[in-house]
């Protein structure tokens, strides 16, 4: 498989304070990646030196083969971006806007972006500088998908949109991948990144500390199990001795149990207690995001 993305060693630092160290990074071509880390992470200073609009302080990064610095324009040319914080020219409607970007770029269809513009509700006699955050939002995911690039790069991109839109910007995300586009994606929004992403990484502290499919991330066997019993609970002492249990405790209902493995034993040395409730929770991409941070 191809690579749209790929970085060694790269590095940004802020005089001596670092805010990316020693990335190494391969992103197929043709997938959804999920790019995870709270504020401060590094989420943020990666998409800015992908995008070129900063160097790094070490290492390299190309984009479809073109390194990121010496090779900029080309670069470039492969990427649609919208940032986390899209502005726009105030002054302009949103079809001036529109119109301008196609032209400075050129090869952008008429029909495509009209069509984006009916998809996302978006009124483009409006001028930038009056409209809601939601719809300044919808002119740069336009903006971001018009010219039907190589390589989307979107840092928090359903900021300020409804649910309704939301749905639709899920869509056009599989119809690029379908496309064989790479959508490359940085968001909080965890459950948004499980149901689009094939891949995620996710970072800490500057430093990728993990990159994996997401079917792999979630197929861990940890489960979350609340038992609800009719009369008294068994001895939770007991309970913390069976083969793959690795936490219980009390909760508001009955008990609580973190699994790993099958759930056989455990169910034998409950069931003479008259369970009448068992409730399992399999682990999202929430929880082993939270399991980095906890």
């Amino acid at each position: 498989m191809s690579t749209i993305i790929s970085t060694t060693g790269l590095t940004k630092l802020y005089g001596r304070k670092p805010a990316l160290v020693d990335v190494n990074l391969e992103v197929p071509t043709g997938v959804v990646f999920g790019y995870l880390g709270p504020n401060g992470a590094g989420k943020t200073t990666t998409i800015r030196l992908l995008v070129g609009l900063m160097r790094p302080t070490r290492g390299s990064a190309t984009i479809g083969g073109a390194d990121i610095v010496r090779a900029r324009s080309a670069a470039q040319r492969h990427i649609g971006y919208l940032p986390g914080e899209f502005v726009g020219y105030p002054d302009l409607t949103a079809e001036q806007y529109l119109r301008y970007l196609a032209n400075l770029r050129g090869g952008v269809d008429d029909k495509v972006r009209r069509r984006l513009i009916e998809r996302l509700g978006l009124d483009p006699t409006v001028r930038i500088g009056a409209m809601s955050h939601g719809n300044r939002q919808k002119v740069g995911i336009v903006q971001a998908f018009m010219s039907e690039p190589d390589l989307l790069v979107l840092d928090e991109p359903t900021s300020g949109l409804d649910p309704l839109v939301q749905r639709e910007f899920h869509t056009l995300i599989h119809e690029a991948k379908s496309a064989g586009s790479t959508v490359f994606l940085s968001s909080h929004v965890l459950s948004e990144v499980q149901e689009v992403a094939d891949m995620v990484g996710i970072l800490r502290q500057g430093r990728l500390v993990e990159v994996r499919a997401i079917d792999e991330l979630t197929a861990r066997p940890l489960r979350h199990i609340d038992l609800v019993f009719a009369g008294a609970a068994p001895d939770l002492d007991r309970l913390r001795h069976i083969n793959g249990v690795r936490s219980v405790h009390h909760n508001t209902k009955g008990v609580h149990v973190e699994l790993e493995g099958s759930t056989a034993a455990l169910l034998r040395a409950v069931a003479p207690f008259e369970v009448i409730d068992i409730v399992s929770h399999e682990p999202d991409l929430e929880d082993i995001f939270l399991n980095y941070y906890g």
